[in-house]
């Protein structure tokens, strides 16, 4: 059966803010709500506008439906991920319900999502580290150290906050959950409200003595050196991520990564496209005119090149596997050398004249054939 529209089915236009978002759902979640609405359809309406509210209220999710439609959505998404974020218990608590999303979500997939429980564990942020290398050092790799400050777990207290020798405790307001509750009934039903705990900010437990070193953060600033291996053939702007090197908030919460972005630096002779490198060579028009075998640098060393005789100006010469390694051992690619003739601007009597008796005997040879 074909998916309606999201947008149709909350009935907002697709310009729609995050706040029209949340208001148009919040009515139609009243309405269809399956403990509020006996008729046997509720529970799939509900559903329905509440996949529609979590893929529209969530800034990525609704890019890629913008874009792709349900499919960019399912090929992208599992059921449950749909709907997890979404702030379905902050609706529901501030509608009054004694209960979350959670437990509409057991009904519709068998288990609970856990809305209302405790956030899950942060996770510290990726850093970026850009690095400029030689266009050498791209070609036969590099290894290297790199200093990166960054926040790390504090050592003195293990990332727990609080003076060596002592732990934190269970905030006695809430009770460790992070949250209060108060509750009082109505003529429509029991009303709950759930905020953060204002004792312990949400953490679920106090430090009653702080570590000195990290102040109670359980974390401090450092700058930390790194080896990284940069391979031969890397690319300008490549990224490298080096997992678990970013951020590190404390413990029990996941390191970020770092990503290093190469950059190469302009080279003084030649010229990349690719994984082709590009030169251009000056020769004498007598060299061009009779041939001859030319040294041409390249990033292995030197290499002999045939010029053929009668060579022109901006004729292109190829060295094979001369040009940049490939990513992953994929061979290598081609030098291409750019030849230019050379005219000297002064010449002496003796060699102007041989040159006089070249032209006319070059027309005489065009005359004869």
């Amino acid at each position: 059966m074909k998916k309606r529209d999201y947008y149709e089915i909350l009935g907002i236009d697709k310009n729609a803010s995050n706040t029209e978002i949340k208001k148009a759902y919040r009515q139609l979640a009243l309405k269809y709500h399956p403990d509020k609405n006996p008729d046997k359809d509720a529970e799939e309406k509900f559903k329905e506008i509440s996949e529609a509210y979590a893929v529209l209220y969530d800034d990525e999710k609704r890019k890629m439906y913008d874009m792709y439609g349900h499919a960019g959505i399912d090929q992208r998404y599992t059921a449950e991920d749909i709907f997890r974020g979404a702030d379905f218990g902050d609706i529901f608590r501030g509608m009054g319900f004694d209960f979350g999303f959670d437990d509409i979500f057991e009904r519709f997939f068998g288990h609970r999502m856990g809305f209302n429980r405790k956030p899950r564990t942060r996770r510290g942020s990726d850093l970026r580290y850009d690095i400029e290398i030689s266009l050498e050092d791209a070609y036969k790799g590099l290894e290297t150290e790199i200093n990166v400050p960054r926040t790390e777990i504090c050592e003195a207290c293990n990332g727990s906050g609080a003076k060596p020798g002592t732990r934190p405790k269970n905030c006695p307001q809430c009770e460790g959950s992070g949250q209060t509750r108060v509750s009082r009934r109505t003529a429509f039903g029991m009303f709950t409200r759930v905020t953060t705990c204002s004792r312990c900010n949400g953490q679920g437990t106090i430090i009653e003595e702080q570590c000195t070193s990290c102040k109670g953060r359980g974390a401090v600033q450092k700058t930390r050196k790194i080896e990284i291996r940069i391979p031969r053939g890397i690319e300008e702007t490549s990224q490298l991520r080096l997992v678990g090197q970013g951020e590190q908030l404390g413990t029990g919460v996941k390191s970020g990564d770092l990503f290093i972005v190469v950059h190469i630096k302009d080279h003084p002779k030649f010229k990349r496209r690719d994984s082709d490198l590009y030169q251009k060579i000056d020769i004498s028009f007598t060299r061009a005119a009779l041939g001859h075998k030319i040294e041409v640098e390249t990033l292995d060393g030197i290499e002999k090149l045939r010029i053929p005789e009668g060579t022109e100006g901006g004729e292109i010469f190829k060295l094979n596997n001369k040009g940049m390694p490939r990513l992953n051992n994929r061979g290598f690619g081609d030098m291409y050398v750019e030849v230019h003739v050379k005219t000297p601007k002064k010449l002496s009597k003796k060699a102007r004249k041989i040159i006089e008796e070249l032209e006319k005997e070059l027309k005489n040879h065009k005359r004869k054939y």
